[in-house]
């Protein structure tokens, strides 16, 4: 196990660039297996999920190079195998495997997916979804086993609540399904559109990403002939907009799609942050006289779920009390303890609502990051703190932030890892 120590107090300054999306290439991956050609990413995160999907890859004979934020994967000899449980429980997102596999093979056998424990997150849209398609899905023993014997057929898909994972695993089911499928109530992320950019890309047709009603034409084979450049990661990018923020002297954040964080960076200025939004990126200047704020989660383009434990240590310097109402994942508080630890006046009141209060006292303490977002909270909380802290499950924020150390000590940071 590794740790994060983070000498506090130090102000920040300089520039930084937001890599390749992680909740993109998560999902473009495993996408990378209906195709009948080796293909090719670029902007790819350095990130530990990454490698962790490489290694469910090797397990099917699908061989891939990494270098440099260039991902190579060749899926041409691929083959039907038991996929490794350990890397699957690593990563919640491995459970895109299950629409890229039933839309190659006609069928998927995939261990239930681990992740961040944020609370429930159940996949009975997907299931829901496959069904629709054609397939028959049992689970049993903590798999799912999912066959389409008669193939799989174009159908008309309503999905009970709006869910990202749902949407993009129906996408992956249907692209080589037999006539049109119509998705609707389908989740509208800017991610949502990159993984129908590169599938189309490659002959899919998929119309309407990032609108509510998505349409898929089956087609009998993709191939691709260009290298995929992922989008920017906005959580990423809010992340470091709020510490910036919060503990910076004049931060310039690069590789930004500003329209992926209007609602994000309109709470940062409703607080009283000058952001200097530009065309690509956004200029942080150094915040003073910040006020409260009210925040609620929800589905792009709303507030983030992702970006309300990054935002909270900011919220630590506004004159007064802030609200955040997570209508996502209402059980997202395990960062909470761990603030309080930190001198955070932090609070869980209500089931779904945090309140922030002004804190003037940070010090640095022993804390554990309990999943990606929480970690991020506690890094940026540990920057702004006086002294040393220690932020233990680093591998959360691995996960989540490329080439997190090196960006931040590009910064002014003092912050290393080290062995727990």
């Amino acid at each position: 196990m590794k740790k994060l120590v983070i000498h506090g107090g130090r102000r920040l300054s300089g520039e930084v660039t937001i890599g390749g999306a992680k909740n993109s290439t998560v999902a473009l991956i495993p996408a990378a297996i209906l195709a009948e050609t080796p293909v090719k990413f670029d902007s790819v995160p350095d990130i530990l999920d990454v490698y962790n999907l490489r290694v469910i890859l090797e397990s099917m004979n699908v061989t891939s190079t990494f270098k440099g934020g260039e991902l190579m994967i060749d899926p041409t000899e691929i083959i039907e195998a038991e996929l490794p449980s350990t890397a699957i429980k690593s990563l919640r997102a491995s459970y895109y495997f299950m629409g890229s596999l039933l839309g190659r093979f006609g069928r998927a056998t995939v261990t239930f997916p681990g992740g961040d424990n944020i609370g429930p997150r159940p996949i009975d849209q997907h299931i829901k979804g496959f069904e629709a398609l054609g397939a028959k899905v049992r689970e049993e023993n903590d798999t799912v086993y999912i066959t389409a014997d008669d193939g799989l057929k174009g159908a008309r898909i309503f999905l009970d609540m709006v869910s990202v994972g749902a949407t993009m695993n129906i996408i992956l089911a249907a692209v080589h399904a037999e006539g049109t499928t119509i998705l609707e109530n389908a989740a509208r992320e800017p991610e949502i559109i990159d993984l129908a950019t590169f599938l189309n890309n490659m002959g899919a047709q998929i119309r309407g990403a990032g609108t509510d009603v998505i349409r898929i034409t089956g087609v009998p084979k993709l191939e691709s002939k260009n290298t995929h450049t992922i989008i920017p990661d906005r959580i990423e990018a809010g992340t470091y907009l709020a510490l910036a923020a919060a503990q910076g002297d004049g931060v310039l954040v690069k590789n930004v799609i500003p329209e992926h964080l209007e609602s994000f960076t309109a709470k940062m200025i409703e607080m009283g942050v000058q952001l200097d939004v530009r065309e690509d990126s956004i200029y942080v200047p150094k915040s003073e006289n910040l006020t409260p704020i009210h925040i609620k989660t929800a589905p792009f383009p709303g507030f983030a779920t992702d970006l309300q434990q990054p935002i909270t240590p900011l919220l630590t310097l506004a004159d007064g009390e802030s609200v955040i109402t997570e209508t996502i994942y209402p059980e997202r508080t395990r960062h909470i303890p761990e603030l309080q630890k930190l001198g955070v006046a932090i609070e869980n009141p209500e089931y779904g609502q945090i309140t922030v209060t002004k804190s003037n006292n940070f010090h640095g303490a022993s804390v554990a990051a309990a999943e990606i977002r929480a970690g991020a909270s506690l890094v940026t909380a540990g920057l702004m703190a006086d002294g040393i802290t220690e932020v233990t499950n680093a591998e959360h924020v691995l996960r989540g932030y490329d080439h997190i150390i090196h960006k931040l000590t590009m910064l002014n940071a003092d912050i290393q890892i080290a062995e727990d």
